[in-house]
């Protein structure tokens, strides 16, 4: 454990001169690259809270089996907020509307303002870090747990969802989509379920059997494929210029090889490997399947986020974005860990309480 953390301080450190030189040297292409990074990894604690939530509420094996690591995955939010400072510092470099707020009509361009963007993020970890709070706070208290879940959960998807327009939808300013905000909540539920399901099954944890957990990331896989779809069909039906040269742009320049390999990595292989019996209730199955839909995060954030952003250099965002995956992934795993490590009498507390010691968690439903 210990050899682990060093290695990965090490990852942090190299990883963060380097992108340190590349701030220095072309701070658009590395911000850029720097904000797929932290879109991709932010994902992770913001999707897992709203699955702690919904473990509150629907009262499964999960709930308590997962809750050591619901705790320490929300426990990272701090960590996120603080690792977003190169993208406020680079604001102008990647978001039209602060560069240039006259070429916009007056609302959007007072709403896009850097003050309002940067209070309206500020507000919305504020908020999930005070949900999770809360939630850690009514564990074991069923009406608490049950108020606690069900404030959340309607605030969370609200403001996921102007998250979502705002870190990255307003990057095309002129695009507006009315299902982009939930495109994120679902690219972000996606993150917390296979992070936590992930990283349980690798470090060893008993949480149950794998179907249930399978089933649980195939609902949201189809959950992720519909909006995508109804995204889709809305804007060719529509057939407004403005809408559809989104997709043009992620259709041309060698992105239309990255959006197949997002529909088969992301969609097609996970549906029809899912559907089999034998790979629901493996667990190793599902570790793999849970890495390629992390891998997956990257590539869609990828894809949503880099044709946006015009003049960049290829080779050198292509290195950046390396770069910047291995230092966010390092420090959320680092903190992570950490919060694993301060709070894993939970996992003991909460099994030992109901289960007889040795006795094996009952299947997940």
């Amino acid at each position: 454990m210990s050899m682990g953390r060093d290695i990965r301080s090490i990852v942090l450190l190299v990883t963060g001169l380097i992108l340190a030189a590349g701030f220095i040297l072309d701070g658009r292409s590395t911000a850029a690259a720097y904000l797929v990074a932290w879109v991709t990894w932010g994902a992770v604690p913001i999707g897992a809270l709203a699955l702690w939530m919904t473990g509150y509420l629907v009262r499964r094996v999960w709930t308590e089996a997962l809750y050591a690591q619901f705790v320490a995955a929300t426990a990272t939010l701090p960590v996120i907020g603080v690792a977003s400072l190169p993208v406020l510092l680079f604001i102008r470099q990647l978001y039209p509307a602060a560069a240039d707020p006259s070429a916009l009509p007056s609302f959007k361009a007072y709403y896009l303002a850097p003050w309002f963007f940067i209070s309206r993020g500020v507000l919305y970890l504020g908020l999930w870090i005070g949900f999770a709070v809360w939630l850690r706070r009514a564990w074991r208290n069923d009406d608490a747990m049950v108020r606690a879940a069900s404030a959340g959960l309607v605030v969370y998807a609200l403001t996921v969802s102007l998250a979502g327009v705002d870190w990255m939808e307003s990057l095309e300013p002129d695009f507006h989509s009315s299902i982009y905000g939930l495109l994120f909540l679902s690219f972000t539920l996606l993150s917390g379920c296979s992070f936590v399901l992930g990283v349980s099954l690798l470090s060893g944890r008993r949480i149950g059997r794998s179907a249930g957990y399978s089933g649980l990331l195939l609902s949201l896989i189809l959950l992720w494929g519909y909006l995508h779809a109804m995204q889709y069909i809305v804007i060719w039906s529509g057939n407004i210029p403005d809408e559809v040269s989104w997709y043009q742009a992620r259709s041309e320049q060698g992105w239309q090889y990255l959006l197949a390999a997002v529909a088969l990595g992301q969609f097609v292989l996970p549906f029809f490997t899912l559907l089999s019996a034998t790979v629901r209730s493996s667990p190793r199955a599902l570790m793999k399947l849970c890495g390629l839909t992390l891998l997956m995060r990257w590539c869609e954030a990828t894809l949503l986020i880099l044709p946006a952003v015009h003049n960049i250099a290829p080779l050198t965002t292509a290195l950046m974005l390396l770069a910047a995956v291995l230092f966010t992934g390092s420090l959320l795993w680092l903190a992570f860990d950490r919060a694993l490590a301060n709070d894993g009498r939970l996992v003991s507390q909460a099994w030992g309480r109901r289960h007889p010691a040795g006795s094996e968690a009952p299947p997940a439903r």
